[in-house]
């Protein structure tokens, strides 16, 4: 059997640790061969591949980022992509191809799926948002940064007295915001499931400040949005895949409070410091048993279908499945987070 791999969409840790776990157990357990696509399904079009093996994967395991690249690119933005990307595993006699990446890769993983081709989907993304699975490698890492830069935060606001307002990413799901909100003792969170009442937010400020803690720390995601006629935000940029270019509205929304409050306050934007560096411990052993249960998918013939943790097993879901809808941060979680705003 001769099997593709690509990395598509935005970069997080642990990408290349299902590489790795791919390459190993095709090679030494089931003797296939396996090659991997540069810049995602860039590479799958335009024949743009590089040879992989056990000895070209040492090392990985703790490697941040992809070796293989990755780029935002589908066959279907590509001119005549499809074609050339059937030409393509045509031309390398491909039994297989493993589509390793968030909600537009995996969703252009179905579509190629359902146009006859042999695809199996794993999940990465920091934003935790895809659907049918509980976790996807990357959120882990994500949220340790937040939560360290949090912590950190926690002494410089409480030695200046200010409210200090730290912007995670989080474009349509708050999962980093609500795990690092609670992890690092967050005074409020404001998510993109919620949207959020300026009044209260400042109101909760002042009576923090009246029990004589001035100061406190707002995790903000990037995709929070205020109550409909509540604050005036301009329309985000959007870039060449449809994609708002989010990333500011904690300045924003630190920039109203100050004036309604006179709290003196500080913004720290994470942005992709949030996607760089080592995977977590968790991150590494979830890519890897994603990877191996890619390939044992592969192995089986078990096509059309996406790699899931789902009660601490992983099983098999429909690409099609988990690609219908992006996974919100649930009620529970939210509940936890408002058992501790201030």
């Amino acid at each position: 059997m001769r099997v593709g791999i690509l990395t598509g969409g935005g970069d997080c840790p642990g990408l290349n640790a299902v590489i790795r776990a791919v390459v190993r157990k095709a090679e030494r357990h089931y003797g296939y061969q396996v090659i991997g696509f540069l810049d995602g399904w860039r590479g799958v079009v335009e024949d743009d591949w590089v040879g992989l093996n056990v000895e070209s994967c040492r090392g990985l395991l703790p490697k941040g980022g992809t070796v293989l690249g990755t780029s935002r690119h589908t066959p279907f933005n590509l001119d005549n992509g499809m074609a050339r990307a059937g030409d393509t595993m045509h031309k390398h006699d491909l039994d297989a191809l493993i589509a390793i990446g968030g909600e537009g890769t995996l969703s252009c993983a179905s579509e190629v799926s359902e146009l006859g081709f042999n695809v199996i989907g794993v999940p990465k993304t920091i934003d935790n948002d895809v659907g049918c699975t509980e976790r996807t490698f990357g959120f882990d890492t994500a949220v340790a940064v937040a939560t360290e830069a949090i912590d950190r935060l926690h002494t410089t606001a409480e030695s200046h007295a200010r409210v200090m307002f730290v912007e995670v990413m989080g474009r349509n799901v708050g999962h980093i915001a609500i795990w690092a909100g609670i992890a690092g003792g967050a005074t409020y969170t404001l998510v993109p499931e919620e949207p959020f009442d300026l009044d209260e937010l400042c109101a909760a400020l002042l009576r923090r400040k009246a029990r004589g803690r001035y100061a406190s720390i707002v995790v903000v995601a990037e995709g929070a949005r205020p109550q409909p006629g509540t604050l005036e935000i301009a329309e985000p940029p959007v870039d060449a895949y449809g994609h708002k270019r989010l990333g500011g509205i904690a300045s924003v929304i630190a920039q109203e409070v100050e004036q309604r409050t006179n709290l003196e306050t500080r913004v720290t934007i994470l942005g992709h410091v949030q996607r760089g560096g080592s995977p977590t411990p968790f991150d590494r052993v979830l890519a890897t048993r994603f990877g191996v249960a890619a390939i044992d998918a592969a192995h089986a013939k078990q096509f059309g279908q996406m790699v899931a943790l789902r009660g601490g097993q992983i099983e098999l879901v429909a690409l099609k499945d988990a690609t219908a809808n992006l996974k919100p941060v649930n009620s529970e979680m939210l509940e936890v987070a408002h058992a501790f705003f201030a």
